[in-house]
């Protein structure tokens, strides 16, 4: 298992100094769930964040066009198109290429997220009618949007990360949307 995990990133420099270690230490590794700590911690662990890094982009890009641009259609051409260079990009972390059949069932999946996200606009009126009237309340309802739909690519990318990785989440900690969005979030709506 660990040879055909080194072998599919054979080819990659940046994972060089993962596949060494995790070849120098396998052998001090007697059982199963050691062998996958191994793997996650040397060899997926820096994929891991720099997918994560991919999904927080997407998450702070879609948040705040959401809270800037006023017009509804920005709002969700920008999600669905963030969230499929988002999907390409954590597939080619982790050294996938999706092809058409594939692509289109990822697209698939992003719609069924971007119809989901509806709920917000629920969020929208409770968000107004908390702030009150007037200007305050457009600006901070439209920044509660840009929070709102900024939690979408981190649900979705999530999902792609859990479809691309080579391995499943074993000892290493999935990553979680909150987690995601706070980290994508801090500092850009002021303090958080």
């Amino acid at each position: 298992m660990l040879a055909d995990l080194a072998a599919l990133y054979a080819n990659r420099e940046d994972t060089a100094w993962g596949r060494a270690e995790m070849a120098q230490r396998q052998e001090d590794v007697l059982d199963a769930d050691g062998l996958l700590g191994l793997a996650e911690t040397t060899l997926l662990s820096p994929l891991d964040a720099r997918a994560q890094r991919e999904v927080e982009a997407a998450a702070r890009q879609v948040a705040t066009v959401t809270a800037v641009v006023p017009l509804a259609l920005a709002d969700v051409f920008t999600a669905l198109t963030t969230n499929l260079r988002m999907i390409r990009r954590v597939a080619e972390v982790y050294g996938g290429r999706a092809g058409t059949r594939g692509s289109w069932r990822l697209t698939r999946s992003v719609l069924t997220h971007l119809v989901a996200t509806g709920a917000g606009a629920v969020g929208d009126d409770l968000i107004g009618s908390v702030a009150g009237g007037g200007m305050l309340s457009k600006v901070t309802r439209r920044i509660g949007e840009g929070v709102v739909y900024g939690a979408l690519p981190a649900r979705v990318g999530i999902a792609a990360i859990e479809v691309c990785r080579p391995l499943p989440f074993h000892a290493a900690k999935k990553p979680s949307v909150s987690a995601l969005v706070g980290r994508a979030l801090t500092g850009l709506f002021g303090r958080g």
